[in-house]
């Protein structure tokens, strides 16, 4: 029997969340923008299985950083 590998676990993986329609509708407000002026992110990404996104949907990519302890991207659910 094979043993699964859960790609979210690995050290080198920021920690990916999936967006409520509250932090979505806040996120265009503040940023002045549209969901097609954000990066894609693909559905069958590996580490967004588990999130249960549609296309459509935005994640939040948190990635610890050295110099300015946390940086924060957006990304836009693609087929």
């Amino acid at each position: 029997m094979a043993k699964t590998f859960d790609v979210t676990k690995h050290v080198l993986v920021p920690k990916h969340t999936k967006l409520s329609e509250k932090e979505r509708t806040e996120l265009f407000e503040k940023y002045v923008i549209e969901l097609q002026n954000l990066p894609r992110i693909a559905k069958n990404d590996p580490v967004i299985q588990s999130l249960d996104v549609k296309e459509g949907d935005i994640v939040k990519i948190s990635r610890k950083s050295a110099t300015a302890g946390e940086t924060v991207f957006y990304r836009r659910v693609s087929a």
